[in-house]
């Protein structure tokens, strides 16, 4: 499968109704959800491997990688009207993964990939997210591999929102945990 038609399934995908604002529901766009996605693809880490999305929201990163050869995709999310979306988002593309209602911090079981889209830290201040990142990671025995900086559209969703859209700097990190 191409990038550019990965990016129209998950552009078809169904939004999460009615986001509440303390979750930073912010949709991956499209394009980028496909980038990251045929990226880490073509880095050998999605075909064959056991996918975790977590923070699912409406399912496209989970949905993105069973597309491109994952060999099992979970997606967990604490937002049930997430994984309704999600369950119906991969049903719709015609793609067999686990929507699981959870908390992210619950998740036990060992994955090949993590994706995710985690919240900004606009609602509920969480300090420096890449210093935290790093030095989860480096507890972890992880480092982070790589660095991909985007310009992350949030659209005018909330009332307290005042611009039509807002580009947010944003940097998706690929991490590698040390075998051992």
């Amino acid at each position: 499968m191409k990038k550019v038609q990965l990016e129209r399934i998950l552009q078809s995908l169904a939004p999460v109704p009615q986001p509440k604002p303390e979750r930073e529901p912010y949709a991956t766009p499209a394009t980028i959800a496909a980038e990251v996605v045929y990226g880490a693809y073509g880095r050998g880490d999605i075909e064959g491997c056991a996918v975790l999305d977590l923070g699912c929201g409406n399912g496209g990163l989970g949905i993105g990688a069973k597309l491109l050869g994952a060999a099992r995709v979970v997606g967990v999310d604490s937002d049930p009207a997430a994984i309704r979306v999600a369950e119906q988002n991969a049903a719709t593309v015609r793609v067999e993964a686990e929507w699981r209602l959870d908390d992210v911090a619950d998740v036990r079981e060992a994955f090949d990939t993590v994706l995710m889209n985690p919240p900004f830290g606009a609602q509920i201040r969480h300090g420096p997210a890449e210093a935290f990142v790093r030095q989860y990671l480096e507890t972890a025995g992880a480092t982070i591999t790589d660095r991909f900086p985007y310009s992350f559209p949030i659209p005018h969703t909330f009332e307290f929102h005042r611009d039509e859209a807002r580009r947010i700097d944003v940097v998706l990190f690929r991490v590698e945990v040390a075998k051992g």
